[in-house]
Protein backbone atom coordinates (compact mmCIF):
# COMPACT_ATOMS: atom_id res chain seq x y z
CA UNK A 1 0.00 0.00 0.00
CA UNK A 2 1.41 3.43 -0.65
CA UNK A 3 1.79 6.32 1.47
CA UNK A 4 -0.17 9.51 0.94
CA UNK A 5 3.24 11.11 -0.16
CA UNK A 6 3.80 8.35 -2.35
CA UNK A 7 0.33 8.35 -3.80
CA UNK A 8 0.40 12.36 -4.31
CA UNK A 9 2.34 13.82 -7.69
CA UNK A 10 4.68 16.24 -5.83
CA UNK A 11 3.49 19.83 -6.43
CA UNK A 12 5.04 21.91 -8.73
CA UNK A 13 7.45 24.84 -7.70
CA UNK A 14 7.06 28.21 -9.56
CA UNK A 15 10.57 27.84 -10.58
CA UNK A 16 9.28 24.43 -12.35
CA UNK A 17 6.48 25.84 -14.04
CA UNK A 18 8.70 28.91 -14.75
CA UNK A 19 11.22 26.70 -17.03
CA UNK A 20 13.86 26.62 -14.61
CA UNK A 21 17.35 28.11 -15.19
CA UNK A 22 16.72 28.60 -19.01
CA UNK A 23 13.77 30.86 -18.48
CA UNK A 24 15.80 32.88 -15.66
CA UNK A 25 18.74 33.17 -17.63
CA UNK A 26 16.42 34.68 -20.30
CA UNK A 27 14.90 36.91 -18.34
CA UNK A 28 17.63 38.14 -17.04
CA UNK A 29 19.41 38.44 -20.10
CA UNK A 30 17.12 40.87 -21.47
CA UNK A 31 16.50 42.67 -18.55
CA UNK A 32 20.42 43.69 -18.17
CA UNK A 33 20.26 44.27 -22.35
CA UNK A 34 17.31 46.98 -21.95
CA UNK A 35 19.20 48.21 -18.76
CA UNK A 36 21.95 48.98 -20.75
CA UNK A 37 20.36 49.75 -24.63
CA UNK A 38 17.46 51.73 -23.73
CA UNK A 39 17.45 55.45 -22.17
CA UNK A 40 14.14 55.09 -20.69
CA UNK A 41 16.48 53.03 -18.09
CA UNK A 42 19.33 55.54 -17.79
CA UNK A 43 18.54 56.44 -14.27
CA UNK A 44 18.68 52.63 -12.97
CA UNK A 45 21.91 51.67 -14.76
CA UNK A 46 23.73 54.29 -13.07
CA UNK A 47 23.43 52.76 -10.03
CA UNK A 48 25.24 49.39 -11.09
CA UNK A 49 28.75 49.37 -11.51
CA UNK A 50 30.13 49.41 -15.27
CA UNK A 51 30.64 45.03 -14.94
CA UNK A 52 27.44 43.89 -15.02
CA UNK A 53 28.66 40.27 -14.80
CA UNK A 54 28.52 40.06 -10.99
CA UNK A 55 24.70 41.39 -10.66
CA UNK A 56 23.85 39.14 -13.90
CA UNK A 57 24.56 36.00 -11.67
CA UNK A 58 22.99 37.44 -8.46
CA UNK A 59 19.98 38.52 -9.97
CA UNK A 60 19.51 35.00 -11.63
CA UNK A 61 20.68 33.39 -8.60
CA UNK A 62 18.08 35.28 -6.69
CA UNK A 63 15.24 35.08 -8.96
CA UNK A 64 16.02 31.39 -8.60
CA UNK A 65 15.65 30.79 -5.40
CA UNK A 66 12.55 33.07 -4.77
CA UNK A 67 10.75 31.12 -7.18
CA UNK A 68 11.10 27.74 -5.47
CA UNK A 69 14.56 26.88 -7.17
CA UNK A 70 18.35 26.37 -5.84
CA UNK A 71 18.68 28.64 -2.60
CA UNK A 72 22.25 29.44 -3.79
CA UNK A 73 21.84 33.19 -3.39
CA UNK A 74 20.48 32.71 0.03
CA UNK A 75 23.14 30.38 1.17
CA UNK A 76 25.49 32.97 -0.44
CA UNK A 77 24.33 35.67 1.15
CA UNK A 78 23.10 34.67 4.38
CA UNK A 79 20.71 36.53 6.83
CA UNK A 80 20.04 39.31 3.60
CA UNK A 81 16.79 39.57 1.37
CA UNK A 82 16.62 42.37 -1.29
CA UNK A 83 16.24 45.09 0.85
CA UNK A 84 18.81 44.77 2.78
CA UNK A 85 20.78 43.90 -0.41
CA UNK A 86 20.22 47.52 -1.75
CA UNK A 87 20.16 49.04 1.11
CA UNK A 88 22.76 51.28 0.62
CA UNK A 89 21.56 52.12 -2.85
CA UNK A 90 19.92 55.76 -3.42
CA UNK A 91 16.41 53.99 -4.96
CA UNK A 92 13.91 56.44 -5.21
CA UNK A 93 10.45 55.98 -6.83
CA UNK A 94 11.55 56.61 -10.71
CA UNK A 95 14.26 54.48 -10.01
CA UNK A 96 12.35 51.51 -8.66
CA UNK A 97 10.05 52.56 -11.33
CA UNK A 98 12.61 51.85 -14.30
CA UNK A 99 13.44 48.19 -12.41
CA UNK A 100 9.85 47.44 -12.72
CA UNK A 101 8.97 48.02 -15.93
CA UNK A 102 12.16 47.11 -17.63
CA UNK A 103 12.21 43.43 -15.62
CA UNK A 104 8.04 43.63 -17.08
CA UNK A 105 9.20 43.93 -20.61
CA UNK A 106 12.31 40.79 -20.52
CA UNK A 107 9.50 38.78 -18.60
CA UNK A 108 6.49 39.52 -21.54
CA UNK A 109 9.70 39.38 -24.43
CA UNK A 110 11.75 35.91 -22.61
CA UNK A 111 9.45 34.76 -19.81
CA UNK A 112 7.60 31.48 -19.54
CA UNK A 113 4.91 30.02 -22.07
CA UNK A 114 2.57 30.37 -19.35
CA UNK A 115 1.82 34.55 -19.94
CA UNK A 116 -0.58 34.62 -17.05
CA UNK A 117 2.16 33.02 -14.94
CA UNK A 118 4.57 35.58 -16.33
CA UNK A 119 2.19 38.30 -15.44
CA UNK A 120 2.32 37.26 -12.53
CA UNK A 121 5.86 37.46 -11.64
CA UNK A 122 6.37 40.42 -13.21
CA UNK A 123 3.69 42.03 -10.84
CA UNK A 124 5.10 40.68 -7.91
CA UNK A 125 8.89 41.85 -8.58
CA UNK A 126 7.47 44.91 -10.12
CA UNK A 127 5.91 45.42 -6.52
CA UNK A 128 8.98 44.50 -4.40
CA UNK A 129 11.42 46.88 -6.36
CA UNK A 130 8.39 49.70 -6.49
CA UNK A 131 8.64 49.09 -1.70
CA UNK A 132 12.33 50.20 -2.46
CA UNK A 133 11.55 53.47 -4.19
CA UNK A 134 11.74 56.01 -0.65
Amino acid sequence: MATQAQAAPAQATPFELLGGHPVIERIVERFYDLMEQDPAYVELRALHAPDLAPMHRSLAMFLAAWAGGPRDWFEENPGKCMMSAHKGMSINPAVAGQWAEAMQRAIAECGPEDEKLGAEMADMLGRMARSMGR
